[in-house]
């Protein structure tokens, strides 16, 4: 499912007009992109949680010259889902 059709699902299911429910989907979306950079967390009890994780400079090695280089720190999003979520997969 691609963004276009989760509006169509989300309008559907709200019976709102598509700009509405691209509207309502675009701030969830700043939301929580603003949160995570401010290094916050989201949690959608029975969705999950969105939360970054701190990954440590390290090294590592060019695979075409075989060059050891230096890898920076960095902070990465991530996903962990819900046990409703989760539940909801297995069924």
């Amino acid at each position: 499912m691609n963004k276009g059709q989760l509006v169509d699902k989300i309008a559907e299911s709200a019976d709102i007009t598509k700009a509405s429910a691209g509207r309502a989907l675009d701030c969830i979306i700043a939301t929580v992109t603003a949160e995570l950079a401010n290094s916050g967390d989201v949690a959608l009890i029975g969705f999950g949680t969105f939360k970054v994780s701190s990954r440590a400079a390290r090294k590592g090695r060019n695979p075409q010259t075989g060059a050891e280089i230096q890898i920076a720190a960095s902070n990465a999003p991530g996903f962990k889902a819900g046990k409703a979520l989760k539940d909801a997969c297995n069924n």
